[in-house]
Order: C-alpha cells, then structure tokens, then sequence
C-alpha cells in the first residue's frame, strides 16, 4: 500500500491516484498487458514471488510519478496466513519453501524497514503471537498495525496494551459486530496512545459510512483500498465532499 503524505486530502488522493495508474504501465511493461489483474481490493496482482519484488515496484512507480520523499509505503503482511505448524512459509525460492522462525521474520521485517520507505506494517506475525508483535513494535520506529490480532475487539485490544503489542488499531465495524463497540475499541486505543486506521473489508459494498467515521474519530487514516472500482473509490469521493464542506465552513 502507500501514503501520499500532503496537505490536504485532495492532493494525497490526486498523487495516490496518479501513483496507482504509473504502476500499472510499469507492470504491463515488464510483464505484458495479460498481467494486469486486479485484486480483491483493487490492487495489482502480478506474478511477483518476493514482498522485495513487490516493494520495488512501488518504488519505482513512486519515483516515475515524480513523489519520491512524498509517498511513503505500507504493508499488510496478513502472517497468519502463511504461519504453518510454527513457522512461517514463504514463497518458493529455487524450487524450495523458505521457513522462517518469528526471530528471523523480525529480521527480514526490519531488513525491508531499512532499505524501503516502509513506515506501516500491518500483522507482522500470527494472530495469538503477541510478544512478537511487541518486540518489532520496540526494535523499530514505523507504525506496528493490529488487524488479526486484535480484531476490533475491546478484550484483545486490553490484551495488546499490556503487553505493548501494536501503536495503531484497525478499526473495522462490522468485525465486531455494532457501532457501539467498534467506538469502544477506537476510545481505548486512544486512550493507550495508540493510532487508530479506519478500514474496509474485503467484501466491500458502494456504502460509504466508514469515510465519515474516519473524520468523525480523527484518525486521519482510513484504509479504503486502490482508487479503482465503484466500491473503493465512494469511500474517496465521500472524502473529497467532506473536506470541501470542511473548508466551506471554515471560510464562512
């Protein structure tokens, strides 16, 4: 993912945006027009064997947009996903799996934090390895996010804070069920000191709720995925509204 970081919201989305469509002529360049398949939530999906293959791209692309220093990247390494009887998995390299210990993935994590403007890390590790979480959040200084781990639920949210898991909450609504409760995850997050990202989900629907509620809690981040397909981009044209109504009132 990246982060357009910018004065308004207006031109974070136009560099986002422009960002997005240079990474699509860089992809269709080095692996032919058949690649360009889009994801579940509007992002690119070469065939890419490597998060280093992945992150170069967006480098790239970046750079060619003309934003280098201004974008910054996220990623959301969704680690259970590919946590197997104690190791995690990943691609194939020379015909072999590579199996790495939580220890070695926190290394590979920090390798990529220094060589990529990677300030946002998103489940680093499986869902129920808290203290791995705390030792990357403790060993660097990016934004250590919790998804999978805590749910947007109050009780692994109270669980987190102890043990110093993450700085910023995924807020997802309907993951814990009421508006209610998801206010209640967002109000102890930032009690903890924690950042909170309002997020979609994969499944998304044209509602365009979440991108009032990100302003309304003041998060300043929101989580809606590329600017590509009606469901995603409601969610920024709600955005570009708000801040327009925003400014109108302020010169009243």
């Amino acid at each position: 993912m990246i982060i357009p970081q910018a004065v308004s919201f207006a031109e974070a989305l136009r560099m986002g945006s422009e960002t997005y469509h240079v990474l699509k002529d860089i992809i269709a360049e080095r692996y032919g027009k058949s690649a360009i398949n889009i994801g579940d939530e509007g992002g690119f999906a070469p065939p890419i064997a490597t998060a280093e293959e992945a992150l170069d791209l967006l480098k790239e692309a970046i750079k060619k947009a003309g934003y280098s220093g201004k974008i910054n990247i996220a990623m959301d390494a969704a680690a259970s996903e590919f946590y197997v009887k104690g190791s995690y998995v990943l691609s194939k390299e020379k015909g072999r799996e590579k199996k790495l210990s939580a220890d070695e993935l926190l290394k590979y994590y920090l390798s990529l934090v220094k060589k990529y403007p990677l300030t946002s890390l998103e489940d680093p590790f499986h869902q129920e390895d808290f203290q791995s979480f705390a030792k990357l959040k403790k060993q660097s200084k990016i934004q250590i996010v919790g998804d999978d781990l805590t749910v947007t639920s109050p009780e692994r949210i109270k669980k987190a804070i102890r043990q110093e898991s993450v700085n910023c909450l995924l807020l997802k609504v309907n993951q814990i069920g009421t508006l209610t409760e998801a206010l209640e995850a967002a109000k102890l997050a930032y009690q903890a000191g924690w950042k909170v990202m309002v997020s979609h989900r994969g499944g998304e629907t044209s509602d365009d709720f979440i991108a009032d509620l990100a302003v309304a809690l003041g998060c300043g981040m929101i989580k809606a995925g590329a600017p590509c397909r009606g469901e995603r981009v409601v969610k920024y044209n709600r955005l570009l509204k708000i801040e327009e109504e925003m400014k109108a009132v302020k010169n009243h």
